[in-house]
């Protein structure tokens, strides 16, 4: 809980809590000292009340200072301070020296500690008047006499000084405990922070997860397809066509190689980053998947050159996809590929002249299966978009892929 000026429950500062002591045992000596050497008679009485007042004093200063401490209840300031007033009042008049009357310091000192500033100086001119009340009923003609009008004076100043030190001490405590709350903030912070970090840290790993299987799907997946097709086309053509049947043994190894070749890529792009070409990889995987049964075109336009490498494999992976798709699910005989790289877009749009999606729903083109999803998704990433169309004139589907160009990039291409 802060300190606030005014509120009587908030607990006061700790600061100089050795002021009082001091002064009450300095009273205290003054007091004896005064005895001693007076001339007058030694009233024992007086003096046990004046010695218990100042005891009573010091004894309330282990109570303060349980009240101040923290976790403690708050016990009332003011009936605190009205304790003191009154034994301040019974010492001063069983005091024949009048040291005790610098033991009204105190009272805006304390005051101030526990109600604040403007309760100290309200209470600092009550005991100015109550001085000044006091020597005009009972010092005629005071005003005119200089050790009074000094003892004023000085009165006065010790009541600046201890209204100044209380000033200190507020301040003091109110920016310990400013502090301490920045501290808790700044560990709340932190707890925050480490939970962010923790959920990031799990986001990037579900993400990578994901990424990892896209890869693995797209990539070994299209490839390992590919072989498949091409041995069992090898085994069906092995006694009718020799030539043929070689041939399908020849582009599987392709794919098998060609598979091997993407996973040590994949393995070696953390530290070795290769530059990739989509026209190249698209023309590659165009001339080993034809063959006698199924035609496959290719058709570029314009430059990749300003494209980021995310978004050409994602277009790659993609017509990877279509393709594996078109032949081994539409069972087509004719696929055309186009690749258009423009100044904001690129588009890659595979056509086939199979059974189209409602024939073939093995294929689940509405984002049901995983290459289709990972296709989806890894396009998406990019800020890209994915249609699916079947073909209704000539029959078979068509798959068009767009990702848009890097910002960068599209503001050099202009």
């Amino acid at each position: 809980m802060s300190f606030v000026e005014g509120d009587p429950m908030a607990s006061p500062p700790t600061a100089v809590p050795w002021i009082p002591p001091v002064l009450y045992t300095t009273v205290l000596a003054g007091g004896i000292y005064h005895t001693a050497v007076s001339d007058g008679p030694v009233h024992a009485g007086r003096i046990a009340g004046f010695v218990a007042g100042l005891l009573l004093l010091l004894a309330l200063e282990p109570v303060e200072r349980r009240r101040r401490s923290p976790g403690t209840p708050a016990r009332p300031a003011a009936a605190l301070l009205a304790t003191r007033l009154v034994l301040f009042s019974a010492v001063a008049a069983l005091d024949g020296s009048g040291v005790s009357r610098a033991l009204l310091v105190l009272v805006p000192f304390t005051a101030c500690l526990a109600f604040g500033r403007r309760a100290g100086l309200v209470s600092g001119a009550g005991c100015v008047a109550l001085l000044v009340a006091g020597y005009t009923l009972w010092v005629p003609g005071w005003w005119v006499r200089s050790a009074y009008v000094s003892d004023l004076l000085m009165f006065a100043l010790g009541l600046a000084l201890a209204l100044s030190m209380a000033a200190v001490a507020v301040r003091e405590q109110q920016g310990r405990v400013r502090l301490e709350g920045v501290l808790a903030e700044l560990e709340n912070s932190h707890e925050r922070l480490s939970e962010y970090a923790l959920r990031v840290a799990e986001l990037s790993t579900a993400d990578e997860r994901n990424r990892v299987a896209r890869e693995i799907h797209d990539s070994l997946g299209h490839h390992l397809t590919a072989v498949a097709i091409q041995l069992e086309k090898a085994e069906a053509f092995r006694e009718l066509d020799p030539g043929a049947s070689a041939t399908a043994v020849s582009d599987a190894r392709w794919s098998a190689g060609r598979a091997l070749t993407e996973v040590r890529a994949s393995v070696s792009a953390l530290r070795d980053a290769r530059p990739f070409s989509l026209t190249r990889a698209l023309a590659d995987l165009v001339r080993h998947l034809g063959d006698d049964r199924l035609t496959v075109t290719l058709r570029i336009t314009g430059d990749e050159a300003g494209y980021d490498a995310e978004s050409l494999t994602a277009l790659y992976r993609a017509a990877q996809e279509a393709l594996t798709n078109a032949h081994r699910h539409g069972r087509a005989t004719r696929i055309d590929v186009t690749a258009a790289y423009g100044e904001s877009a690129a588009r890659l749009v595979v056509t086939d002249n199979g059974r189209g999606f409602a024939a073939a729903p093995t294929a689940r083109p509405r984002g049901t299966g995983f290459g289709i999803r990972g296709m989806r998704e890894r396009v998406q990433l990019l800020g890209g978009r994915v249609d699916f169309d079947d073909h209704p004139a000539a029959g078979g589907a068509v798959v068009t892929v767009m990702v848009p160009r890097s910002p960068l990039h599209a503001g050099s291409a202009g």
